[in-house]
């Protein structure tokens, strides 16, 4: 049986930030936090069935539901939805952390989420966490220079359609053990190969084999 809780922090500018705690009725010191992209949220398919996996393995799972995309962020620069970003996210997990006792940690991000990703992992309690990049933003270099250093073992899967791959700064990160590096020939940075919804549907199936494998 699933549970959930879901909640909110008062955010960057007052706006309201929600997030959902799902967990099943086993108890668990195991969480997996997920950080989802622009536009594509945690109710997207990849999310759904990697919260799927992960409550099967009796993992609580964070959805943090930001929604930048909103009236709220229209005037944001760049700048400042990184800021944005970065404090939510924290104080999201601070909120959570406050009152469930966790020893192990998988962070899951997304595009935009990615950025967040880089910024947690600067956590005390996030030392040993393993990590899943899908599509990381690899032309940033505080997203690639993360990934290019992790110690943690990490996964990173990337589509070479993708506006945000960087074939020199991918074969990089091939030269870091802790680093499994996946990429997918003909996919975009939705995952997805344009007009091809079957195919689409394989390559969601493989990615999810993947991080089921991780």
């Amino acid at each position: 049986m699933i549970k959930s809780k879901t909640d909110s922090i008062t955010g960057f500018n007052q706006a309201e930030v929600p997030f959902t705690l799902l967990g099943t009725t086993q108890q668990t010191h195991n969480l997996a936090i997920m950080f989802p992209g622009l536009g594509y949220t945690t109710q997207g398919p990849l999310f759904h069935y990697t919260t799927g996996l992960f409550l099967e393995k009796n993992f609580d799972v964070l959805h943090i539901n930001y929604q930048y995309n909103s009236k709220n962020y229209e005037k944001f620069s760049n700048e400042e939805m990184d800021k944005a970003l970065k404090s939510d996210v924290r104080k999201v997990i601070d909120a959570v952390l406050s009152k469930h006792e966790y020893d192990a940690f998988y962070l899951i991000g997304k595009s935009l989420g990615t950025i967040a990703l880089s910024s947690e992992l600067g956590r005390t309690s996030f030392t040993d966490a393993k990590t899943v990049w899908l599509t990381p933003l690899l032309n940033r270099e505080d997203v690639f220079s993360t990934i290019y250093r992790s110690r943690q073992k990490a996964l990173c899967i990337i589509g070479d359609k993708d506006p945000y791959f960087a074939e020199e700064n991918f074969q990089k990160l091939q030269g870091n053990p802790n680093v499994e590096c996946v990429l997918i020939p003909g996919v975009n940075h939705g995952l997805q190969i344009e007009e091809d919804s079957v195919g689409s549907i394989d390559v969601l199936k493989n990615v999810i084999t993947e991080i089921a494998q991780f």
